[in-house]
């Protein structure tokens, strides 16, 4: 069976638990005040009608006459206070109608065996605990909304700590190492210290140490290339004084992989410390892929979607021809041609007809020294993807991967790295998106 879920914000969550809190309060104290005001009236209206039936016996004994409305020997009177005058005791008896106006009866017994009573509707009363419900009504209401009002904003204010938290939590996931929470959520003169800013704080003691062992992790990286450069260098030279033949031509190739990794490696770990900065100049942008193309693969096909006006953007441009240099070598490498670029607007795309790029890298991403190719003897050490896709941070764009099925041309349809589509396997896409302005950076001529 599938679970179905609701998702409901903070803010709402606490305001009804508020009204609901507050609801339940105000419902038990108006019972308590409703009930307390009703037995205090009721007794009240009781000892009034017994001080009534006290003075009206005493005209009755003087005068002989039955005053008030009293009578004798009345035959509605209650059995249960007919029983009490029955034992020699004056007493009164309420009688609650299904209108709700109380009908207070009192009686005392008089010589051969009669009975003086004396029976009122006291309808004030009624309508005095009437006007206390309503008000108690009102009142509640008022409780009610009042807190649902202050839970609002008391949980408003919560929930937009914590989505600011989670935003620049998911900043920093992002890569974004120079957010932090605590600068996020912000806070006002008067800081009162809560859950969120101890979660601010822990997130941030998190960011720092993850960044401080990135950054030892890529200082280690690249002091350990930076010291591999004199002798792979020496290597090199050594290997250009062999005699020719077929073990030199191994070891030169050897050896020139080998300077060739720790150059990449050296970049990813200039791109990982986040200090690149583009020096950025104004290109045609269909003009400028179409010679780099044509100088590093002149085998692969480039089209140019005409337009009224050919995309000029501002960029870097050895930068931008390192993406494309990585994005074709790769095609070259794991794919089969024809190799196929398209420039549409700020938008470069470079297909080909292989295999696809692998399931695991569509769905967990870039991963370093991951060819995707179980042949250990493929060239190539899995950096140029993400060499491409840092360079492309550095100019702040998007380098985005994808599959083609056998029947899709391709060419409409794009989207962000996402599983590979129904039929895919006959085509590996990625698509660079450049940006309409450009990063930070001098702009040269």
């Amino acid at each position: 069976m599938r679970r179905i879920t609701f998702r409901s914000g903070l803010r709402w969550k606490l305001s009804a638990a508020i009204a609901l809190v507050s609801a339940l309060v105000a419902l038990a104290l108006s019972l308590v005040v409703h009930n307390a005001a009703r037995g205090t009236m009721w007794d009240s209206s009781r000892e009034v009608q017994d001080e009534r039936l006290q003075y009206a016996s005493r005209i009755y004994h003087s005068t002989g006459q039955v005053p008030f409305g009293a009578k004798i020997n009345d035959p509605e009177l209650p059995r249960q206070l007919a029983k009490a005058v029955a034992d020699g005791r004056r007493a009164s008896y309420l009688v609650e109608r299904p209108d709700g106006v109380p009908v207070v009866w009192a009686a005392e017994p008089l010589a051969g065996d009669r009975v003086l009573s004396l029976r009122t509707r006291f309808t004030d009363r009624y309508e005095v605990l009437r006007g206390l419900d309503r008000a108690l009504l009102l009142g509640s209401m008022s409780v009610v909304l009042g807190s649902s009002l202050l839970g609002v904003l008391v949980g408003g204010q919560l929930s937009r700590r914590l989505r600011k938290a989670a935003d620049a939590a998911g900043e920093v996931a992002r890569g974004d190492t120079e957010v932090r929470v605590r600068d996020t959520i912000g806070g006002g003169r008067v800081r009162v210290r809560d859950e969120t800013d101890e979660l601010a704080d822990a997130v941030d003691g998190m960011a720092d140490a993850l960044q401080a062992r990135l950054e030892a992790e890529r200082r280690v990286t690249a002091d350990i290339a930076h010291e591999l450069r004199t002798p792979v260098t020496g290597l090199l030279t050594a290997a250009e004084l062999l005699p020719e033949g077929r073990p030199t031509e191994l070891v030169r190739n050897r050896a020139q992989a080998l300077r060739q990794l720790v150059e990449d490696v050296l970049e990813v770990a200039r791109l990982d410390g986040a200090r690149e900065r583009a020096e950025l100049q104004e290109v045609v942008l269909g003009e400028f892929v179409r010679r780099r193309v044509t100088a590093v693969a002149p085998e692969a096909s480039v089209r140019v979607v005409a337009s009224a006006n050919p995309a000029t953007v501002t960029t870097d441009p050895r930068r931008l021809e390192r993406i494309l240099g990585n994005l074709l070598a790769n095609a070259a490498r794991h794919g089969s041609p024809p190799v196929a670029v398209v420039v549409d607007g700020r938008r470069i795309r470079v297909r080909d007809h292989g295999p696809g790029f692998p399931e695991q890298l569509l769905a967990d991403g870039l991963s370093r020294f991951r060819t995707g190719s179980s042949d250990r003897s493929t060239p190539g050490h899995g950096l140029g993807l993400t060499i491409a896709d840092g360079q492309a941070r550095v100019l702040g764009a998007r380098l985005t991967f994808r599959n083609v099925g056998p029947d899709e041309p391709g060419e409409t349809r794009e989207s962000g790295a996402t599983a590979a589509e129904p039929g895919a396997g006959t085509g590996a896409v990625a698509v660079l998106w450049l940006p309409e302005s450009p990063p930070g950076g001098p702009v040269t001529g």
